[in-house]
């Protein structure tokens, strides 16, 4: 994607540049996070990139430091708190005073020539409060089979469930997206993400921002690669995590979930349904059947049109996706996590 300005604009890039903070969140990132700030620093020298690191120990810290040693606007901080959510609220009150558009970004996605730039841009013209984009699974080079079912599958209406900001097509005004432009003085007026979610954080935001009358424009000409997670365990490490960001989310505000939020909550009923009554109904197979035959469906899918083997592990990220999100979902309903 190349960015495209307004022929009145053109002459202002720097000084659009000079206006904008990224900030990207870290912790044991160090497989991807030399692509991934490349990928956005590359021509804008007038943009300050702060890193804000967690604790990591897999040598991130060391490969930022080398780069922050060659460029001036990049600069390495420690976040004390290690989420998400404390760096990009660190990051608000860190950055250069004139910087009143903030970018988060993530360590685990490559970002496209410009996208910093057209992300301000968008943020002016469409009078918006928060600019979002989509993102569009991705592997690393050297993936296994599991790292490219992941890749393959989760951008599916079987994966994310068909939302907007997972490969969507579609511009417009949306209730929440990723990797979000803000306005820097209204997200601190209205306090930031809360540092006490497990995950979520942007979510719950975007709750609060709407509530005080704010619009968030989702442009799906803007997109981002985002890589996938590799491993079983780390994958349902992600999802757990998303399963409790949302019960939380839903408890604070009392919103209604979506159709799509409650599947892998049903998902996870139904299989507790049909181990209960296993010997007691035959009725009780009919769902993990109906499943089981669904996701083989979706892995003989992604093999084909991937014409790769890899595609037949398909079926164990779902699985994986669809348990661990659920799971997460009715723990915290039960046995909610301690806010801080």
């Amino acid at each position: 994607m190349e960015l495209v300005l307004k022929s009145d604009a053109v002459a202002n890039v720097d000084a659009l540049a000079r206006r904008i903070v990224v900030a990207v969140p870290t912790l044991n990132e160090s497989s991807t996070i030399a692509a991934c700030l490349t990928s956005l620093m590359k021509g804008n020298e007038n943009m300050q990139f702060l890193v804000l690191d967690g604790g990591s120990d897999d040598g991130t810290r060391e490969i930022v430091a080398l780069l922050a040693a060659k460029h001036q606007n990049l600069s390495l901080h420690h976040n004390s708190r290690r989420n998400q959510a404390a760096a990009i609220n660190q990051a608000s009150q860190i950055a250069d005073g004139k910087r009143d558009i903030l970018i988060r970004c993530d360590a685990h996605a490559i970002y496209p020539e410009g996208y910093a730039l057209s992300l301000g841009q968008k943020l002016i013209e469409m009078g918006a409060d928060s600019v979002v984009v989509p993102m569009d699974a991705v592997h690393t080079e050297d993936a296994g089979c599991f790292e490219r079912a992941n890749a393959m599958i989760v951008d599916t209406p079987l994966g994310s469930g068909g939302s907007a900001h997972r490969g969507g097509r579609k511009s417009g005004f949306v209730d929440h997206g990723h990797h979000a432009a803000f306005w820097r003085t209204r997200f601190v007026k209205l306090g930031g993400y809360d540092e006490a979610m497990l995950a979520n954080q942007d979510a719950e935001y975007d709750t609060r921002l709407r509530a005080d009358g704010g619009k968030i424009w989702l442009d799906a000409g803007i997109r981002l690669d985002y890589f996938v997670r590799k491993t079983p365990r780390s994958l349902w490490t992600q999802y757990w995590r998303y399963g409790r960001g949302r019960a939380d989310h839903i408890r604070k505000h009392l919103v209604t979930p979506r159709i799509r939020q409650l599947i892998p909550v049903l998902h996870v009923l139904a299989l507790m349904y049909s181990g209960a009554f296993l010997t007691m109904t035959k009725w009780a197979t009919a769902y993990p059947v109906v499943y089981g035959a669904t996701v083989l469906g979706a892995g003989v899918w992604a093999a084909l049109k991937n014409r790769t083997r890899c595609g037949l592990m398909a079926p164990l990220v779902l699985v994986i996706m669809h348990t661990g999100w659920g799971l997460g979902f009715i723990r915290e309903m039960i046995v909610p996590m301690r806010r801080r």
